[in-house]
Protein backbone atom coordinates (compact mmCIF):
# COMPACT_ATOMS: atom_id res chain seq x y z
CA UNK A 1 0.00 0.00 0.00
CA UNK A 2 1.30 3.51 -0.98
CA UNK A 3 2.19 5.49 1.61
CA UNK A 4 0.67 9.34 1.91
CA UNK A 5 2.67 12.24 2.43
CA UNK A 6 1.86 12.48 5.78
CA UNK A 7 2.70 9.00 6.17
CA UNK A 8 6.34 9.39 5.33
CA UNK A 9 6.69 12.60 7.38
CA UNK A 10 5.36 10.84 10.44
CA UNK A 11 7.72 7.87 9.52
CA UNK A 12 10.61 10.38 9.09
CA UNK A 13 9.69 12.19 12.63
CA UNK A 14 9.30 9.10 14.44
CA UNK A 15 12.68 7.59 13.27
CA UNK A 16 14.84 10.78 13.95
CA UNK A 17 12.88 10.88 17.63
CA UNK A 18 13.99 7.18 18.34
CA UNK A 19 17.50 7.45 17.07
CA UNK A 20 17.73 10.28 19.80
CA UNK A 21 16.40 8.68 22.06
CA UNK A 22 18.08 5.55 21.46
CA UNK A 23 21.80 8.09 21.33
CA UNK A 24 20.85 9.51 24.96
CA UNK A 25 20.99 5.58 26.83
CA UNK A 26 23.95 4.42 24.44
CA UNK A 27 26.17 7.48 24.69
CA UNK A 28 26.07 8.00 28.71
CA UNK A 29 26.50 3.78 29.15
CA UNK A 30 29.61 4.05 26.70
CA UNK A 31 31.27 6.99 28.69
CA UNK A 32 30.67 4.94 32.07
CA UNK A 33 32.55 2.08 29.98
CA UNK A 34 35.49 4.27 28.88
CA UNK A 35 36.11 5.94 31.88
CA UNK A 36 36.40 2.58 33.86
CA UNK A 37 38.71 1.53 31.60
CA UNK A 38 41.18 4.69 31.61
CA UNK A 39 43.45 5.46 34.12
CA UNK A 40 41.74 7.40 37.29
CA UNK A 41 44.82 9.96 37.80
CA UNK A 42 44.46 10.10 33.86
CA UNK A 43 40.64 10.72 33.91
CA UNK A 44 40.44 13.60 36.03
CA UNK A 45 42.16 15.59 33.38
CA UNK A 46 38.37 15.60 31.54
CA UNK A 47 37.78 14.74 27.68
CA UNK A 48 37.02 11.01 27.67
CA UNK A 49 34.03 10.33 25.61
CA UNK A 50 33.43 6.90 24.46
CA UNK A 51 36.60 5.32 24.43
CA UNK A 52 39.78 5.04 26.69
CA UNK A 53 42.68 7.74 26.45
CA UNK A 54 45.10 5.46 28.24
CA UNK A 55 43.30 1.92 28.83
CA UNK A 56 43.99 0.44 32.34
CA UNK A 57 42.61 -2.77 34.39
CA UNK A 58 43.44 -0.98 37.74
CA UNK A 59 39.61 -0.09 38.56
CA UNK A 60 38.33 -3.90 37.95
CA UNK A 61 41.56 -4.93 39.73
CA UNK A 62 40.13 -2.93 43.03
CA UNK A 63 36.72 -3.32 42.64
CA UNK A 64 36.96 -7.40 42.42
CA UNK A 65 40.12 -7.91 44.42
CA UNK A 66 39.30 -5.37 47.27
CA UNK A 67 35.84 -7.50 48.90
CA UNK A 68 38.50 -10.13 50.17
CA UNK A 69 39.78 -6.74 52.20
CA UNK A 70 36.43 -5.90 53.43
CA UNK A 71 35.19 -8.09 55.82
CA UNK A 72 37.31 -10.68 55.53
CA UNK A 73 35.29 -12.70 52.44
CA UNK A 74 36.30 -12.73 49.02
CA UNK A 75 34.19 -10.74 46.01
CA UNK A 76 33.68 -14.13 44.79
CA UNK A 77 32.11 -15.20 47.85
CA UNK A 78 29.52 -12.14 47.41
CA UNK A 79 28.65 -12.79 44.06
CA UNK A 80 27.78 -16.46 44.98
CA UNK A 81 25.28 -14.71 47.70
CA UNK A 82 24.13 -12.27 45.42
CA UNK A 83 23.02 -15.20 42.49
CA UNK A 84 21.80 -17.51 45.26
CA UNK A 85 19.72 -14.83 46.82
CA UNK A 86 18.24 -13.46 43.41
CA UNK A 87 17.59 -17.00 42.51
CA UNK A 88 15.64 -18.19 45.64
CA UNK A 89 14.20 -14.96 45.95
CA UNK A 90 12.57 -15.33 42.76
CA UNK A 91 11.18 -18.21 42.27
CA UNK A 92 9.48 -17.69 46.64
CA UNK A 93 8.39 -14.55 45.25
CA UNK A 94 6.59 -15.61 41.97
CA UNK A 95 5.23 -18.88 43.81
CA UNK A 96 3.60 -17.30 46.64
CA UNK A 97 2.56 -13.72 44.95
CA UNK A 98 1.73 -16.09 42.06
CA UNK A 99 -0.35 -18.36 44.22
CA UNK A 100 -2.07 -15.51 46.65
CA UNK A 101 -3.02 -13.69 42.79
CA UNK A 102 -4.88 -17.15 41.72
CA UNK A 103 -6.98 -17.41 44.80
CA UNK A 104 -7.73 -13.75 44.72
CA UNK A 105 -9.23 -14.03 41.55
CA UNK A 106 -12.05 -16.65 42.63
CA UNK A 107 -15.07 -14.08 43.63
CA UNK A 108 -16.26 -16.66 46.30
CA UNK A 109 -13.29 -16.46 48.18
CA UNK A 110 -13.88 -16.06 51.73
CA UNK A 111 -12.63 -12.27 53.24
CA UNK A 112 -11.40 -11.97 49.82
CA UNK A 113 -12.40 -8.00 49.93
CA UNK A 114 -11.09 -7.71 53.22
CA UNK A 115 -7.64 -8.74 52.23
CA UNK A 116 -7.90 -6.64 48.85
CA UNK A 117 -8.42 -3.72 51.40
CA UNK A 118 -5.54 -4.76 53.55
CA UNK A 119 -3.91 -4.90 51.05
CA UNK A 120 -4.11 -1.40 49.38
CA UNK A 121 -3.39 -0.09 52.89
CA UNK A 122 0.10 -1.53 52.97
CA UNK A 123 0.97 -0.24 49.64
CA UNK A 124 1.04 3.37 50.60
CA UNK A 125 2.08 3.01 54.56
CA UNK A 126 4.51 0.91 55.96
CA UNK A 127 5.46 -0.04 59.20
CA UNK A 128 8.85 2.05 59.44
CA UNK A 129 12.47 1.11 59.78
CA UNK A 130 12.46 0.40 63.66
CA UNK A 131 9.44 -1.56 64.01
CA UNK A 132 10.87 -3.80 60.93
CA UNK A 133 14.20 -4.12 62.38
CA UNK A 134 12.36 -5.51 65.80
CA UNK A 135 10.12 -8.04 63.39
CA UNK A 136 13.22 -9.60 61.56
CA UNK A 137 15.07 -9.67 65.02
CA UNK A 138 12.51 -11.60 66.67
CA UNK A 139 11.75 -14.02 63.96
CA UNK A 140 15.19 -15.25 63.96
CA UNK A 141 16.54 -13.42 60.91
CA UNK A 142 19.33 -11.13 61.44
CA UNK A 143 22.62 -12.80 60.01
CA UNK A 144 20.67 -15.80 58.16
CA UNK A 145 19.97 -16.15 54.69
CA UNK A 146 16.13 -16.00 54.57
CA UNK A 147 16.36 -11.97 55.47
CA UNK A 148 16.88 -11.85 52.14
CA UNK A 149 14.07 -13.92 51.20
CA UNK A 150 11.38 -14.46 53.46
CA UNK A 151 10.49 -10.19 54.17
CA UNK A 152 10.08 -9.80 50.03
CA UNK A 153 8.49 -13.20 49.03
CA UNK A 154 5.25 -11.25 48.81
CA UNK A 155 4.33 -7.81 47.01
CA UNK A 156 1.22 -6.60 46.80
CA UNK A 157 1.64 -4.07 43.66
CA UNK A 158 2.85 -8.05 41.65
CA UNK A 159 0.07 -9.47 43.06
CA UNK A 160 -2.59 -6.95 40.99
CA UNK A 161 -0.17 -7.07 37.78
CA UNK A 162 -0.88 -11.13 37.97
CA UNK A 163 -4.65 -11.23 39.21
CA UNK A 164 -5.64 -8.85 36.16
CA UNK A 165 -3.70 -10.99 33.56
CA UNK A 166 -4.95 -14.40 34.88
CA UNK A 167 -8.66 -12.95 34.77
CA UNK A 168 -7.58 -12.81 30.56
CA UNK A 169 -7.19 -16.74 31.04
CA UNK A 170 -10.26 -18.66 29.34
CA UNK A 171 -12.58 -20.02 32.14
CA UNK A 172 -13.11 -23.19 29.71
CA UNK A 173 -9.66 -24.44 30.63
CA UNK A 174 -10.09 -24.55 33.96
CA UNK A 175 -13.50 -26.00 34.14
CA UNK A 176 -12.40 -28.85 31.49
CA UNK A 177 -9.34 -29.05 33.81
CA UNK A 178 -11.61 -29.62 37.14
CA UNK A 179 -13.99 -31.88 34.99
CA UNK A 180 -11.09 -34.08 34.58
CA UNK A 181 -10.22 -34.38 38.64
CA UNK A 182 -7.56 -31.79 38.73
CA UNK A 183 -7.45 -29.72 41.91
CA UNK A 184 -6.12 -25.95 42.38
CA UNK A 185 -3.21 -26.67 42.92
CA UNK A 186 -2.55 -28.80 39.89
CA UNK A 187 -4.68 -26.06 37.67
CA UNK A 188 -2.37 -23.53 38.90
CA UNK A 189 1.09 -25.62 38.61
CA UNK A 190 -0.24 -27.00 35.15
CA UNK A 191 -2.25 -24.69 33.58
CA UNK A 192 -2.17 -20.75 35.39
CA UNK A 193 1.69 -20.92 35.26
CA UNK A 194 2.46 -22.36 31.93
CA UNK A 195 0.03 -20.00 30.15
CA UNK A 196 1.26 -16.79 32.10
CA UNK A 197 4.90 -16.74 31.31
CA UNK A 198 5.21 -13.12 29.84
CA UNK A 199 3.68 -11.82 33.24
CA UNK A 200 6.29 -14.34 35.10
CA UNK A 201 9.26 -13.50 33.41
CA UNK A 202 8.09 -9.36 34.01
CA UNK A 203 8.00 -9.78 37.28
CA UNK A 204 10.73 -12.36 37.80
CA UNK A 205 13.17 -9.35 35.87
CA UNK A 206 11.74 -6.65 37.93
CA UNK A 207 12.38 -8.76 41.54
CA UNK A 208 15.64 -10.02 40.27
CA UNK A 209 16.94 -6.91 39.10
CA UNK A 210 15.47 -5.67 43.22
CA UNK A 211 17.60 -8.80 44.27
CA UNK A 212 20.47 -7.91 42.75
CA UNK A 213 20.74 -4.47 43.68
CA UNK A 214 19.94 -4.61 46.98
CA UNK A 215 22.40 -3.67 49.77
CA UNK A 216 19.95 -2.22 52.19
CA UNK A 217 19.27 -5.72 53.79
CA UNK A 218 23.15 -6.60 54.27
CA UNK A 219 23.68 -3.40 55.77
CA UNK A 220 20.71 -3.14 58.97
CA UNK A 221 20.80 -6.82 59.28
CA UNK A 222 23.66 -8.67 58.08
CA UNK A 223 26.66 -8.75 60.27
CA UNK A 224 28.56 -12.31 58.89
CA UNK A 225 31.29 -11.52 55.84
CA UNK A 226 30.35 -14.06 54.08
CA UNK A 227 26.21 -13.57 54.08
CA UNK A 228 27.21 -10.46 52.71
CA UNK A 229 26.07 -10.10 48.60
CA UNK A 230 28.06 -8.49 46.29
CA UNK A 231 26.04 -5.30 46.13
CA UNK A 232 27.24 -4.55 49.59
CA UNK A 233 30.75 -5.31 48.91
CA UNK A 234 30.90 -3.08 45.51
CA UNK A 235 29.06 -0.47 47.93
CA UNK A 236 31.70 -1.06 50.52
CA UNK A 237 34.37 -0.37 48.18
CA UNK A 238 33.15 2.70 46.65
CA UNK A 239 33.02 3.77 50.16
CA UNK A 240 36.32 3.52 50.81
CA UNK A 241 37.93 4.39 47.53
CA UNK A 242 36.00 7.78 48.71
CA UNK A 243 37.64 7.69 51.60
CA UNK A 244 41.01 7.00 50.28
CA UNK A 245 40.92 9.79 47.63
CA UNK A 246 40.12 12.36 50.62
CA UNK A 247 42.83 11.16 52.54
CA UNK A 248 45.02 10.88 49.36
CA UNK A 249 46.01 7.42 50.75
CA UNK A 250 47.22 5.05 47.93
CA UNK A 251 46.67 7.30 44.74
CA UNK A 252 50.18 8.01 43.50
CA UNK A 253 50.18 4.18 44.00
CA UNK A 254 47.01 2.59 42.39
CA UNK A 255 46.59 5.34 39.85
CA UNK A 256 42.84 5.23 40.61
CA UNK A 257 40.19 7.48 42.04
CA UNK A 258 37.10 7.53 43.41
CA UNK A 259 35.24 8.37 40.20
CA UNK A 260 37.03 5.61 38.25
CA UNK A 261 35.91 3.18 41.19
CA UNK A 262 32.11 4.06 40.64
CA UNK A 263 32.48 3.91 37.08
CA UNK A 264 33.58 -0.19 37.05
CA UNK A 265 31.39 -0.43 40.02
CA UNK A 266 28.42 0.37 37.42
CA UNK A 267 29.79 -2.16 35.11
CA UNK A 268 30.21 -4.97 37.65
CA UNK A 269 26.27 -4.49 38.93
CA UNK A 270 24.80 -3.76 35.60
CA UNK A 271 26.66 -6.55 33.44
CA UNK A 272 24.81 -9.67 34.85
CA UNK A 273 21.62 -8.25 34.88
CA UNK A 274 22.14 -7.24 31.15
CA UNK A 275 23.08 -10.62 29.82
CA UNK A 276 19.83 -11.76 31.52
CA UNK A 277 17.52 -8.90 30.07
CA UNK A 278 17.81 -10.20 26.63
CA UNK A 279 16.85 -13.84 27.40
CA UNK A 280 13.53 -12.48 29.00
CA UNK A 281 12.75 -9.98 26.75
CA UNK A 282 10.60 -12.16 23.85
CA UNK A 283 8.01 -13.14 27.02
CA UNK A 284 6.90 -9.29 26.96
CA UNK A 285 5.95 -9.21 22.96
CA UNK A 286 4.26 -12.23 23.45
CA UNK A 287 2.73 -15.09 25.06
CA UNK A 288 1.79 -19.04 25.01
CA UNK A 289 -1.72 -18.17 25.30
CA UNK A 290 -2.33 -17.64 21.84
CA UNK A 291 -4.35 -21.32 20.11
CA UNK A 292 -4.32 -22.55 23.55
CA UNK A 293 -8.39 -22.63 23.59
CA UNK A 294 -11.02 -22.52 20.78
CA UNK A 295 -14.41 -20.94 21.87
Amino acid sequence: MKKSKGDKIFDICNILFMVFFLALIIFPLLNILALSFNDGQDAVRGGIWFLPRKFSLANYAAVLGGGSTLGGSSIYQAFFISVAKTVVGVAAHLVITGAAAYAMTKENLVGRNIFIKMGVVTMFFGGGMIPTYLVITDLGLLNNFLVYIIPVMFSFYDMIILMNFFRGIPKSLEESAKIDGAGFFQIFFKIIIPLSVPVFSTIALFHGVYQWNDYMTAKLYITTPNLQPLSYKLYMVVAQSTTNAATGAGAMLTHITSTSIQQATMVVTTLPIILVYPFLQKYFISGMLVGGVKE
